[in-house]
């Protein structure tokens, strides 16, 4: 044989050998993502909620008029002040320590040795929810500002797979939110809450929701109330059933920049009431009975102290500490987790994708690989 001959040889086997490999490779992944029970993913996620609270409970130091704004001190102790951390925890987020521990997994608690971080500097919202929906942190989101996000969030990407067409949805209580979804190029159905400019055909709510929003006053210029979101967006999942979505709590946000200890534990302890509720809709429609997955989460963290509890951003230690629950039908139910690998949110846009059996980080290879004790 000739040097040009076992050249071409050589060469064809190479390629034979490289197509068997991606065969092989394909049929692992099919054959993994057959073995997956969830079919819809719904991300949660409660703006600025400390895991210092989610892990335990209220804290005496901000149950204060001076350091938490605190109007009535004996009815908040009343409502959530307990004696250890489990009973303070419990009394806060009832569905987290009852449910969520029982039958998913909670990760983040830095006293026990479980850490999760932002993996951006910045330390505030934009900069955290993009990191979590693109998979990893981008140093030229710096700001708040409405500017069209140029990455493409899992949404996005999902959006554009086959079978996700018409069911994803968005509801989010910030008008940030249509920019760092870049509703403009995703097309992404948001629901319209800051005006007509964001309609789409695919979200209407209820006219009674649409009118009191219309006719209550607002506190915040940007962020509607959460229980105007929750209503909204449990309306469209009767509905529309939707396999992707998205809910952008933000009260716990702004009453801690507010000072409020009182109205920032009431919040998050409604936040856990809405989740309690559409997780028990889900649960009781059989689209979704035991083929749901609930990632719920938070954008960053923030300081600690009589007065930085407040605050988050760049400047302020320990803002950079967040937490992640998970509930659903392949996350192995491991409770509240201790001395475990320390994640990031930056994980969250692949772990999405990976419980759908897709896998983001196939054209998007910086986005930071699933956190792998949350799939079976």
């Amino acid at each position: 044989m000739t040097s040009a001959g076992a050249l071409s040889c050589t060469s064809t086997l190479s390629f034979k050998i490289l197509a068997a490999l991606f065969a092989l490779f394909a049929c692992l992944q099919s054959a993994e993502a057959a073995s997956l029970k969830t079919q819809n993913v719904f991300l949660i996620m409660s703006d600025g909620l400390r895991w210092q609270e989610v892990f335990g409970g209220a804290e005496e130091l901000l149950i204060d008029a001076k350091n938490g704004g605190v109007k009535n001190t004996n009815s908040l102790r009343r409502e959530f002040w307990r004696e250890s951390p489990e009973e303070r925890r419990q009394a806060l987020l009832p569905f987290f320590w009852t449910e969520i521990a029982k039958r998913g997994q909670l990760l983040g608690n830095q006293n026990q040795g479980s850490v999760v971080n932002i993996a951006n500097d910045r330390k505030f919202s934009y900069p955290g929810y993009n990191e979590v929906l693109t998979g990893a942190a981008d140093p030229r989101v710096d700001s708040n500002a409405k500017k069209l996000n140029a990455n493409v969030t899992v949404f996005e990407w999902l959006h554009g797979r086959s079978g996700f067409q018409a069911k994803v949805a968005l509801f989010a209580t910030w008008d940030v939110f249509p920019y760092i979804f870049n509703i403009e190029r995703s097309k992404l159905p948001i629901w319209p809450a800051w005006g007509p400019r964001f309609e789409n055909p695919e979200i209407q709510v209820p006219e009674a929701v649409t009118a009191l929003l219309r006719d209550t006053t607002q506190i915040w210029e940007s962020v509607i109330f959460d229980s105007f979101l929750f209503h909204a967006a449990l309306d469209h999942v009767k509905r529309k059933q939707p396999r992707l979505l998205f809910l952008g709590f933000g009260e716990t946000d702004e009453w801690a920049h507010a000072g409020r200890y009182d109205h920032y534990l009431t919040a998050a302890h409604q936040v856990d009431a809405f989740i309690r509720r559409l997780w028990e809709t889900v649960q009781a429609m059989p689209q979704y009975r035991d083929k749901t997955t609930f990632i719920i989460t938070t954008d960053h963290g923030r300081g600690a102290g009589p007065s930085a509890w407040k605050d988050h951003g760049e400047k302020i230690a320990g803002a950079e500490g967040i937490w992640i629950a998970v509930i659903g039908p392949d996350t192995p139910p491991l409770g509240e987790r201790t001395q475990a690998s320390t994640a990031t949110q930056s994980q969250i846009a692949a772990t999405i994708s990976a419980l759908l059996g897709e896998d983001y980080r196939s054209d998007f290879p910086k986005a930071a690989a699933p956190i792998p004790d949350l799939l079976k």
